[in-house]
């Protein structure tokens, strides 16, 4: 067929493209809705391939397509249905066998695709003659597109599911595509591609018995056998749903066992604190509405209990499970510091999973350190700073080495360090807290953590509180220099804080690296370098070489 052939059809109408043997691969779709002057340039409102009528580029989604690789290795070809750009004309690729041995080899059908989707097409999905590919209009492609998914999260949504119901030959990217819709026949296959066929399931179902006998008689039965029919259809009708209502009854029963077990599991545990209602959290939130940070388990809120200003932390189902959570609440509410942020209750209801944890005024430490241009907060000066080190020190220590079973924190970050009215400093997020006992020298634990503080054996995942210790060197670095540790946007040589450091030890230049935004910064220099060599002193490769943060304080005191 030459480039752009093809003709037109009225509605109704089918039409079948020959494809003889020897034919180049490539692709063959539709296009509706089209309108040409003269003959020559204009539109179409599906497959319209740059307003021309002989097209030399992929027409526009959506459009149905025929794929084909024809004579692979001289010996197979290969085609399909494709719906990745979406629907918009049914249709048939059909194998045309040239002789009966042929056939034998498994050319015996080929995709067929002849419902009219664009009827069924879901709303977000639907186009002016066509039914769109969720890959081609919808931002989230892990979810609703598998190309190139490594993460396999891609799964069947009410997007892809049309699709694969009415077209299951049709290749469509979806999880629960079908993994035959990529056909195959000997080279040397004569094939048909037809546009329109004439079997549109969606309108009119196929003859159930296209063999029977056709005449203007009509066929009886005894009516003794019509009723035993009738009696038996409602006798296993009655079955079914005696079977479903004991079935529906005993999963009732057994989830009602498990909130029940669940709710004395809650109960049990020792020094638990304040258990609120899911209602009672939405109320003082205001219905969620303040949103004062988000973290990698969920975001937090607002709020104001009675007399008393809370921060709720709503967790994501698809972040923290129920052993994280029990963790977090019972090893929160079990210990109290100055400096680490008060556990005031949790909700345990159904699904929802929420902390309520006492609020900072002052937020986080990182809005402080780092001279963002969205910030309206001011440099902070060198005692501030030092006192913010100090706080964040003995808190740790408490974790580490006060506590029965000693508790590495590993997330310890600006972010994870909030600040009250008087800039006194509280580590708080133990979402990824682990208890380590005292009989271990470590703990194997999965990836975890925020790029830029992990200390070098997370690559191992040998890990013990030692990794903390890292990570408070990093954070000290940051406060002296006010910037992050890994900041993408600055010269390449420079991205890396930690790294600098180490080429600044070597040229004895160490004050180059004091926050120059801050001219009481500048006033402490010698006090500040000394402040550097005791992070460097954290910062080593080698975790028994770190310090323990009670030796960390006395330095510090």
């Amino acid at each position: 067929m030459r480039l752009g052939g093809g003709r037109q059809l009225d509605p109704g109408e089918s039409w079948i493209l020959n494809m003889l043997a020897g034919t180049k691969g490539g692709r063959v779709w539709p296009r509706t809705g089209c309108s040409f002057k003269g003959g020559r340039n204009g539109s179409c409102q599906t497959g319209d391939c740059g307003g021309m009528l002989s097209c030399k580029i992929s027409g526009q989604p959506p459009i149905t397509t025929a794929e084909f690789t024809l004579g692979v290795g001289n010996t197979t070809d290969y085609f399909n249905i494709s719906l990745v750009d979406g629907f918009n004309v049914p249709m048939d690729f059909l194998p045309m066998p040239t002789n009966i041995q042929q056939g034998v080899q498994g050319c015996s059908r080929g995709p067929r695709c002849a419902a009219n989707i664009t009827s069924q097409c879901p709303k977000d999905l639907k186009a002016p003659g066509g039914c769109n590919s969720a890959c081609t209009v919808l931002e989230d492609k892990d979810k609703y597109c598998c190309i190139r998914n490594s993460n396999n999260t891609c799964e069947p949504t009410t997007y892809s599911l049309v699709f694969v119901r009415m077209c299951p030959d049709a290749y469509s990217y979806s999880r629960d595509d079908s993994s035959s819709t990529t056909f195959t026949c000997p080279s040397g296959t004569n094939y048909q591609v037809v546009f329109c066929p004439s079997n549109d399931i969606s309108a009119s179902p196929p003859a159930t018995n296209p063999h029977a006998p056709t005449g203007t008689g009509s066929l009886t039965f005894p009516r003794s056998r019509v009723l035993s029919v009738v009696l038996g259809s409602i006798g296993i009708l009655v079955v079914l749903v005696v079977f479903i209502t004991f079935f529906a009854y005993k999963l009732r029963k057994q989830r009602h066992q498990e909130m029940q077990e669940e709710d004395e599991e809650f109960g049990e545990l020792p020094g638990m604190p304040t258990r609120f209602t899911f209602q009672q959290l939405q109320e003082a939130t205001d219905q969620f509405r303040y949103k004062l940070g988000e973290g990698g388990f969920g975001s937090v809120f607002e709020g104001q209990y009675g007399e008393e200003r809370i921060a709720v932390k709503r967790l994501d189902r698809a972040g923290q499970g129920k052993r994280e959570f029990l963790a977090e609440v019972q090893t929160i509410g079990s210990i109290h510091h100055i400096h680490l942020v008060r556990l005031i209750g949790f909700c345990a209801e159904k699904l929802h999973r929420l902390l309520v944890y006492e609020y900072m005024p002052k937020g986080s430490l990182d809005r402080w350190i780092f001279n963002s241009h969205d910030s309206d907060a001011p440099s902070l000066d060198w005692q501030t700073r030092r006192k913010v080190i100090t706080h964040i020190a003995k808190g740790l220590c408490y974790l580490h080495e006060e506590c029965m079973k000693r508790i590495a924190h590993l997330d310890v970050k600006p972010q994870n360090i909030l600040l009250d009215e008087n800039f006194n400093a509280k580590l708080s997020d133990f979402g990824l807290s682990k208890l380590i006992d005292r009989d271990k020298s470590q703990v194997i634990t999965r990836m975890r953590g925020t790029p830029g503080y992990l200390a070098p054996e997370w690559l191992t995942s040998q890990i013990t509180e030692k990794a903390d210790v890292y990570s408070f060197g990093v954070v000290v670095m940051e406060i002296i220099s006010g910037r992050k540790n890994l900041d993408t946007l600055r010269s390449e040589e420079s991205i890396h804080l930690i790294t600098l450091l180490e080429e600044k030890v070597k040229s004895d230049e160490l004050a180059d690296l004091i926050d120059k935004n801050s001219t009481d910064m500048q006033v402490h220099k010698q006090e500040i370098v000394d402040m550097m060599k005791l992070a460097m002193w954290c910062l080593q490769i080698e975790p028994k070489r770190r310090p323990q943060m009670s030796e960390v304080i006395k330095v510090l005191e």
